[in-house]
């Protein structure tokens, strides 16, 4: 990559107009030659005909154009709730954000998740008010809407004139120190780092102001906000320059190292992968290093070939440190595979895992083709968390949306019909105490494996999964033992003695043993099993119900009833906060009764209430 590229993401709400946005960008910078519309599904990003159909994005696009001498890499995110895996990945390989908010509909209540997202991370961010040419868009009450429930911090790159948005009058980058203190000298006094108001009161110089103006935004501190319209075109050509002049391109590193965010099917069922270079240079006919995180915990690595590889929409034969490319020959790949080096591979996500399960059936003979559909599915989108369990085939999701995008594509992409039960909540079970389990060599049965394994299930910090430990010296056995012990630990604590994943536990191998050459990993692995089981039996096992957090803003006379039904649901709720007639109330809600209440909201709140819920970890159920 040359230092003229750059990655952006553009996010939003649903219906906020970010793919049309990204249409705009497109043809206002003659990257394309006709002017895509939802509506039309004939779009540059939303490929899937599902997408084009629903007029919702589902799967992350990728598309390029040029700005002066610079190229700028779109990933145009999905909007929906139950795509939240998708920005997740997206995040991952941008250098800034783009967040669209609707002129009309204002800032809604999945713009505040991501934002929250966005602000703890420090990712630079612009802010692009879009459908200003709606009848009843208010310029001037969505800037007070972003101060208000976003950041303080959100600086104006136009002056509104006029009520309703009749007449906007765009300034363009402020140019003198006035124009720019004007905007911030409240948010300066806000915060204890020398804002921009600081180098002004000292050298009031208009250079100095820009430069230090760039670097808050650079810095995730300062967020440009324009004004305009995708279908008509009001204010792209300032937010193109604002991208230009405030989204740098992070520094590369030295040796190849790339993340996988997208994979999708080729033309001939092979996987083709979207990678986000960070360093070192990809080349075509290269063999590189490819690692992910297994199932068991473990990191595994494989060699591949790179085949072929598009840039911007074009054939090359090399990729730089930044440049989002096109991937062949990377057989098996998945989504959160790295190139290069394994750094990254263990991080936790941004964003939970799924909070629902549903069993997925198959008509009669086609329960393998089915299986099979959902695994390709699945490495596409990790966090699905396909598991198969006594023959009883079941799917993470994040909600009803995302369940009916599944059976489209499995009968689209497939011509497999499946059915989908209701989703429930995915509970788990922690230890209560500690237990232990033993055999040893001296003391099989006549059909027992010879191996000898001792294992001791204690419990572990709340969020820690599960965690393996040795007691025994590495060197007591073989290491395809210590392996085969390793990788059953992770599996079996799949289920619990309640029928539900086991987590926040600390499982130490506290003997070992083997005799050659009659002892096998085989052997290890059916042993490691029945006492994995045997010791949680014995340490006692509690199972815990999943909540979310909410944050819930109603008109005051409408908090009684919103705490009466939030009551009846189980939530537990701090005091409200009441303040300029509006009721505010936290707390925590069943992960199950979180869809029923948001569907009670509009009588509740008389179409006034905005409510967030977002996963809040495990509480005891109470069956």
């Amino acid at each position: 990559m040359s230092e003229t590229s750059v990655n952006i993401g553009i996010l939003a709400h649903v219906d906020a107009g970010k793919t049309s946005l990204t249409e705009r960008l497109l043809f206002d910078t003659g990257a394309v030659g006709a002017l895509g519309r939802v509506d039309d599904g004939n779009t540059q990003t939303d490929t899937l005909d599902i997408e084009r159909r629903r007029g919702i994005t589902v799967s992350a696009g990728v598309v390029s154009f040029r700005a002066g001498d610079r190229t700028v890499n779109v990933i145009d995110t999905p909007g929906h709730a139950d795509f939240v895996a998708e920005v997740e990945r997206a995040l991952g390989v941008l250098d800034g954000v783009v967040l669209v908010v609707s002129g009309s509909a204002g800032v809604q209540a999945s713009t505040r998740i991501l934002w929250r997202i966005l602000h703890r991370l420090r990712v630079p961010t612009l802010v692009f008010v879009n459908k200003l040419d709606q009848a009843g868009a208010d310029p001037a009450a969505v800037l007070e809407s972003l101060r208000k429930k976003l950041s303080r911090a959100m600086v104006p790159m136009v002056t509104v004139e006029g009520a309703g948005g009749a007449e906007i009058t765009v300034r363009g980058r402020p140019r003198t120190a006035a124009d720019v203190v004007e905007e911030v000298a409240e948010v300066a006094a806000e915060h204890s780092e020398r804002l921009l108001a600081d180098y002004v009161a000292e050298e009031f110089d208009d250079t100095l102001v820009w430069h230090t103006f760039r670097r808050q935004v650079a810095a995730g501190e300062a967020h440009p906000v324009f004004l305009g319209s995708a279908v008509t075109g009001a204010g792209v050509r300032e937010l193109v320059a604002g991208i230009v002049d405030f989204l740098p391109a992070a520094a590369p590193g030295a040796e190849l190292r790339a993340t996988v965010f997208k994979v999708e099917r080729g033309s001939g069922g092979d996987r083709i992968a979207y990678a986000r270079v960070h360093g070192g240079t990809l080349q075509v006919r290269d063999r590189v290093n490819l690692f992910r995180r297994n199932g068991d915990g473990t990191v595994g690595r494989s060699r591949r070939r790179v085949t072929a590889m598009t840039l911007a929409g074009r054939a090359v034969t090399r990729a730089d440190a930044g440049d989002l490319v096109r991937l062949s020959g990377l057989g098996d790949v998945r989504v959160d595979d790295r190139l290069g080096s394994p750094d990254g591979v263990a991080d936790a996500g941004l964003f939970p895992p799924p909070g629902l399960v549903s069993v997925v059936t198959a008509r009669p003979g086609e329960e393998t083709r089915l299986h099979r559909a959902l695994r390709e599915l699945c490495d596409q989108d990790p966090l699905l968390g396909l598991r198969a369990d006594r023959g009883a085939l079941s799917v993470r999701t994040y909600g009803e949306v995302q369940i009916e995008v599944l059976l489209e594509r499995l009968r689209e992409d497939f011509g497999l019909v499946a059915g989908f039960a209701p989703p429930a909540p995915i509970h788990v079970e922690k230890p209560v105490g500690v237990g232990e389990a033993v055999q040893f060599l001296d003391r099989l049965g006549p059909t027992d494996p010879v191996a000898t394994v001792g294992l001791r299930v204690a419990p572990g910090r709340t969020g820690s999964g599960v965690r393996y430990e040795l007691a025994v010296e590495r060197g007591s056995l073989p290491r395809a033992f210590h392996t085969a012990i390793e990788q059953t630990v992770y599996r079996a604590a799949g289920c619990g003695p309640h029928g539900w994943e086991v987590t926040d536990c600390v499982v130490t191998l506290t003997h070992s043993g083997f005799q050659p050459p009659l002892s096998t990993a085989g052997g290890f692995r059916e042993v490691t099993a029945r006492l994995l089981s045997l010791a949680l039996a014995r340490a006692r096992t509690r199972v815990y119900e999943p909540v979310d957090r909410f944050d819930l803003e109603v008109p005051e006379h409408a908090a009684g009833a919103a705490v009466i039904a939030l009551a009846k649901l189980e939530a537990v709720c701090e005091p409200p906060v009441v303040e300029a007639g509006v009721a505010r109330l936290r707390g925590t809600l069943p992960a199950a009764a979180t869809t029923a209440f948001r569907r009670r909201l509009p009588a509740l709140g008389q179409g006034e209430a905005v409510f967030t819920a977002e996963p809040g970890g495990y509480r005891p159920w109470r069956p």
